[in-house]
């Protein structure tokens, strides 16, 4: 069973677009598990229009509960939070859910023993049916942390479905950027795409996340997405890539087409043929290579 993980440096790049493509091109080939492992914003699923089968809480982290028949308003639990989430009440001290961070100093503080620990629900987390496979994706809840253990935790679930069903490929819609979220989508993969946009943030933002996959050791590809809108970037791309010895499978133009397959929550190469799809199918014909030699 073979990773392949696709990510960009910044959000907006085409990510997902491309994540999707690639789940019905492989489809056809080889049986899939799909992950999305952008958690804090999934939207692989409004492409690929999932039946739930299974949903699950996802425990994030712990906040503090003050008992106010215990409290006697001493106010040392407000002197030792960091986070001013102990706040005074009329007859008893609360705590404000939002601001809590769970640290916990309160709890190990308080000479009455009225505060308690507790778990908190930060998010869901499913399995879903697709017409290309299994598909794990989540919901992280408003304002909550703990985004990379629940990157972990949706890439654990379809990684256990694969092996056990001895499925060809796991293939991840990873999430923006190059922080824990991005680590965890990581982890394990045995190859990376790295999908850019010839614009000054794109660029600069694909220099990032390609040095977060080299220092993890995961061997990268670059697509870069509506390559035509500039010459002058897509150029420096394109130099960058022969520079660093990097495969740049793929060059897709823009194309008004990729809008309206979204709109019918259809992947753009199952939705009509044209430029972008030609060339999609050509990228995971390159790609597809590259994921064989690992």
């Amino acid at each position: 069973m073979k990773q392949l993980v696709i990510l960009s440096g910044k959000g907006g790049t085409g990510k997902t677009t491309v994540a999707a493509a690639l789940g019905h091109l492989a489809s056809q080939e080889l049986s899939l598990v799909l992950a999305d492992a952008d958690v804090d914003a999934a939207n692989l699923e409004l492409v690929l229009s999932p039946e739930v089968r299974e949903e699950h809480a996802f425990m994030g982290g712990q906040r503090a509960i003050i008992d106010p028949q215990a409290c006697t308003a001493c106010g040392l639990c407000a002197q030792v939070c960091r986070f001013d989430a102990v706040l005074p009440g009329e007859e008893a001290y609360r705590v404000d859910a939002l601001a809590c961070e769970g640290c916990a100093a309160c709890f190990y503080q308080c000479p009455a023993g009225a505060i308690r620990m507790e778990e908190q629900q930060a998010g869901l987390w499913f399995r879903s049916e697709t017409r290309f496979g299994p598909l794990f994706h989540a919901h992280l809840f408003a304002g909550q942390e703990n985004s990379g253990k629940l990157v972990t935790l949706v890439k654990q679930q379809a990684r256990l479905l694969a092996l056990d069903e001895g499925r060809d490929l796991l293939l991840v819609d990873g999430p923006p950027g190059i922080g824990c979220p991005v680590i965890a989508s990581l982890a394990g993969a045995d190859l990376a795409l790295l999908v850019a946009e010839p614009t000054v943030a794109g660029v600069h933002d694909l220099f990032r996340v390609l040095g977060t996959a080299r220092h993890f050791g995961v061997p990268v590809l670059v697509c870069l997405n509506k390559a035509d809108l500039n010459p002058v970037r897509a150029q420096e791309v394109e130099a960058f890539c022969l520079a660093e010895g990097l495969p740049l499978v793929g060059e897709i133009p823009f194309d008004i087409m990729v809008t309206e397959a979204m709109v019918q929550g259809q992947p753009v190469t199952a939705y009509a043929e044209g430029p972008v799809a030609w060339e999609l199918r050509r990228m995971w014909e390159r790609g597809k290579e590259h994921l064989d030699d690992r």
